[in-house]
């Protein structure tokens, strides 16, 4: 694969991959954030007009990197569906079928907002259902970023992006991987979903994910230390909103 960055999370020997995935290495674990299956179809099903086809996009993404990292285990950070509308009968068997080619790997959902709402994974998807935080070793796995007592977060729901400027003022918003002390905030996995400009500290590590590749930010000074404002995503009170 192009585009892997090997650290350490936690003391845990992780892969932050350009596929918008994170991979444990000796554990043979691969995790993905937002991924928002349906979010199409419950667009179109609510009168929005948008293409068709990115949860057939997303499984074949999943596909690509079970084979490449050769997992064992994939755990969703939450939102693995938008609304109950993903549960339609044409995505139910994209999502049955995908399933059945990966019978041997494990599958675990850290439940998120949307999940709550567009309910849980049909028994035969063979995908179990945990409360955040869901511990790993050091690591507590949840959906929605937060501090764990003794434990080193991994989270999604921010979906966190960073604009780059150049020198012909022109700009670009790249998704990201945002690791801060005691925390690490994945970019959303999903084709069809937002982003939201982070806020970064002093001491923080933004990688930026530009296609297949990914690039390190440089850190910021130790003088733009100060309070850190959370970034927020386009969802509505209900969390049915464009997030």
């Amino acid at each position: 694969m192009h585009g892997r960055l090997d650290t350490l999370v936690g003391g845990v020997a992780v892969s932050l991959l350009a596929e918008r995935a994170l991979l444990l290495r000796e554990e043979r674990v691969l995790v993905v954030a937002d991924v928002h299956f349906g979010k199409d179809s419950t667009f179109r099903a609510r009168g929005i007009p948008v293409p068709a086809g990115t949860t057939g996009v997303d499984l074949a993404r999943l596909d690509r990197l079970l084979q490449a990292t050769q997992a064992t285990t994939l755990i969703f950070l939450g939102d693995l569906f938008h609304a109950h509308e993903a549960h339609r009968a044409e995505s139910q068997r994209q999502l049955r079928g995908w399933r059945a080619g990966h019978a041997d790997v494990d599958m675990v959902l850290v439940e998120g907002n949307h999940d709550r709402h567009a309910g849980r994974p049909a028994p035969e998807a063979a995908i179990r259902v945990e409360d955040e935080p869901f511990r790993l070793g050091p690591l507590a796995l949840c959906h929605h970023p937060q501090r764990v007592a003794g434990a080193h977060v991994l989270a999604g729901h921010l979906h966190p992006c960073v604009r780059l400027y150049g020198v012909a003022h022109d700009s670009v918003r790249l998704p990201c991987f945002w690791l801060q002390p005691l925390l690490a905030i994945l970019p959303a996995f999903g084709e069809f979903t937002g982003g939201a400009r982070i806020a970064r500290g002093a001491g923080d590590r933004v990688i930026a994910i530009a296609e297949d590749r990914l690039y390190e930010l440089p850190p910021l000074p130790a003088a733009a230390r100060g309070a850190r404002s959370a970034p927020t995503i386009p969802c509505g009170p209900d969390g049915q909103g464009l997030c």
